[in-house]
């Protein structure tokens, strides 16, 4: 049965793809579609890192979503992913060797927003993604604890260190340069130079993705960041209390006014999972982020549980997602993931980097 391309296309739109949270034509996602008496043949390209067991999850779905048109066995739909780079902050000058940085910060500290920033770089990795790890907080530098890192950078040449491993990370950190009980007592512009530097003389290798892990608040490292390095996006860490909200509030509103894309909201310690009994229980309050990411127009890209687990495996230099990769709560970690990178994809391109188009249909 000959089918009209308009049907095809009109059947799509009326799907949506869970982390983009909207249809894939109007993502730019249908790289090719041909059609015969015999095969609907379609070709799609996503613009974030998956996962194969994802990709046949969403070819079933797709293929499910169809049958109102033809049966199963005349549809034949591949799925690729391709990770472009995307558009920076105006005056800033992109990074040869990193498609995307996007900033992890938190209004306030102790909302998890290293952890949830070291398990979201791991998650993108398992995803599939080239991905590094900046530990931009330079008075607490905590990711090379977190990501087992106990060596020094070695130097590639006399301007630029290689990065360190993290369980296949490429991490600097102003933790590795250091003591890890000597303080820095430094005042802001010796900060915000060091942090130039950790971006500028790191030999970064062909990344899709580098993570860069802020410290709390809207201070020198910040402003630094937003004016002199290229960041194509952030998210905000936040837990459901009301005085961890007002101020991650002040953290989004921050990156708006300086010109970098907020892509959403993870809201962290939703729910405490009791270690004894399972028992779930919102102990610092439900649906802050939700209403927060309402109130600004912005995505919530995840809402993560407080777990004894997630400390205890963070604590050892082994992130949940790593140390436990088929737990609910690593899965948790990498839906989370894939809805950061699927909404940085929708976002505007930089220059020379776009979706290909629609291949005309047969």
């Amino acid at each position: 049965m000959s089918l009209e391309r308009e049907s095809i296309l009109e059947c799509l739109s009326n799907f949506t793809e869970p982390h983009l949270l909207c249809d894939l034509p109007s993502a730019g996602c249908i790289k090719q579609l041909e059609i015969s008496d015999e095969l609907i043949d379609i070709v799609i390209e996503l613009g974030f890192p998956t996962h194969q067991a994802y990709r046949d999850y969403l070819r079933s779905e797709l293929a499910e979503h169809l049958t109102s048109l033809t049966d199963h066995d005349h549809i034949n739909i591949t799925i690729d992913s391709k990770i472009n780079s995307h558009a920076v902050q105006a005056g800033v000058k992109p990074l040869n060797e990193i498609k995307n940085i996007i900033a992890v910060a938190s209004g306030k500290g102790g909302v998890g927003k290293s952890t949830v920033a070291a398990n979201i770089a791991l998650a993108l990795q398992l995803e599939g993604a080239r991905v590094g790890v900046l530990d931009a907080d330079i008075y607490g530098p905590s990711q090379t604890r977190m990501l087992g890192i106990r060596t020094a950078p070695e130097a590639k040449d006399e301007k630029h260190m290689l990065p360190l491993d993290g369980h296949g990370l490429q991490v600097m950190s102003a933790g590795a340069l250091i003591d890890e009980d000597t303080p820095m007592i430094w005042r802001g512009p010796m900060v915000t130079r060091a942090l130039e530097q950790l971006v500028s003389e790191t030999a970064w290798q062909g990344l899709d993705y580098l993570i860069v892990d802020m410290p709390p608040g809207t201070g020198d490292i910040q402003l630094t960041l937003a004016q002199r390095v290229p960041v194509s996006g952030a998210v905000i860490v936040t837990t459901p209390q009301d005085i961890a909200l007002l101020d991650a509030r002040k953290g989004l509103k921050m990156f708006e006014k300086v010109g970098v894309e907020v892509l959403g909201i993870i809201e962290n310690m939703g729910l405490h999972i009791c270690s004894n009994c399972g028992h779930e229980e919102p102990i610092f309050g439900s649906g802050g982020g939700q209403q927060m990411a309402a109130q600004y127009g912005v995505q919530l890209l995840g809402s993560l549980p407080l777990d004894i687990t997630i400390r205890e495996q963070t604590d050892s230099g082994k992130p949940t997602v790593i140390a436990t990769p088929e737990s609910r709560i690593a899965e948790d970690y990498r839906r989370t993931a894939r809805q950061v990178a699927a909404q940085l994809s929708l976002r505007k391109l930089s220059s020379g980097s776009a979706f290909p188009d629609i291949q005309p249909g047969k």
